[in-house]
């Protein structure tokens, strides 16, 4: 468990980052951001499999085909969405939209995989997800006062923002159900030849995107620059700063955290992936979170905490 916790919190840690690209690099397209950032993933994981290629000899096609879904859906269209959120909404709106993955996840894991992991009480684990619930909508309070207050603020700009996170939302909640059941199902399998083999299947897609792009650009006149935009050293920099930390070591140390802990359970430590991009983006605007915004954190933690305390039932053994 402990192990488990750590990981999960190192993952937290390093995904957090994420958040604040977008920030970073106002002025470059959300899609780009996204097949920048995986395309710079897959380049790294290449020697990593060139190293591993005994292991990764050993997945099956299926194996393959499943990675690639995970690169997909969880990888490229999951920052998509985000990075589109962020610019449009600003960091604390959606890293509170995603903050609900905990909650999402925890029911959504609750219901589908009781019979493998043990099921969760619901009475056990409801103050849980309340003290979570009520942490985001305070912090949520604080920023819609933000906005309302702003008499420039774009309301359609932002509601887009909000959206866009919406979808983010529903790609991670798929990715770790599908990725614990991979993960589960081959135990054997080592957790960093699993994320190396979805740097690999994220390579492919990244470059078609990267490449799909530039042509679109390129048709339409688009005055960006490309192919690394107005600010390339920084561009460059910071993708392979995110590919190599956030989307190699942070894949990493959830695996490692999926193969220790119930999905229920280590779907609430997502919670950590939130706070640290709330902590990244008030550092970088400057200034301390306001008491009520340090309230709902307050209660994000809360209720990880009293989520540890949890134990799920055994599951139930079937008559053949």
């Amino acid at each position: 468990m402990g192990m488990g916790v750590s990981f999960a919190l190192a993952a937290g840690l390093m995904w957090g980052l994420v958040f604040i690209a977008p920030l970073l690099l106002p002025e470059y397209p959300a899609a780009l951001l996204s097949f920048g950032r995986y395309l710079a993933f897959g380049l790294i994981a290449l020697p990593l499999a060139w190293l591993d290629r005994p292991r990764l000899r050993q997945l099956t096609r299926a194996d393959w085909l499943e990675a690639g879904k995970l690169a997909l859906v969880g990888n490229i269209v999951y920052y998509l969405f985000l990075a589109g959120a962020i610019q449009r909404a600003g960091g604390p709106l959606p890293t509170m939209i995603i903050g609900t993955l905990p909650v999402v996840i925890a029911i959504s894991s609750n219901l589908r995989d009781h019979r493998r992991d043990g099921k969760l009480p619901w009475l056990r684990l409801l103050p849980s997800l309340l003290l979570i619930a009520a942490g985001i909508a305070l912090v949520n309070q604080v920023e819609i006062a933000h906005l309302r207050s702003d008499a420039q603020a774009d309301v359609g700009r932002y509601a887009l923002g909000a959206l866009l996170a919406v979808g983010a939302v529903v790609c991670w909640t798929w990715y770790p159900l599908r990725n614990a059941d991979w993960l589960r199902a081959h135990p054997d399998r080592p957790p960093a030849t699993w994320a190396t083999a979805q740097g690999i299947a994220t390579l492919p897609l990244a470059l078609l995107g990267y490449g799909a792009w530039w042509a679109w650009s390129a048709a339409r006149g688009d005055a960006f620059p490309m192919p690394f935009g107005p600010r390339p050293v920084h561009f460059v920099g910071l993708m392979f700063a995110v590919g190599l930390l956030a989307s190699w070591l942070g894949t990493l140390c959830w695996n490692e955290a999926s193969q220790r802990l119930p999905t229920t359970l280590v779907g609430q430590l997502i919670v950590f992936e939130t706070l640290s991009a709330l902590a990244y983006a008030f550092l970088l605007r400057g200034r301390m979170p306001e008491p009520a915004t340090l309230a709902g954190i307050a209660l994000l933690v809360a209720g990880v905490l009293w989520a540890l305390r949890v134990r799920p039932e055994p599951p139930v053994a079937h008559a053949a």
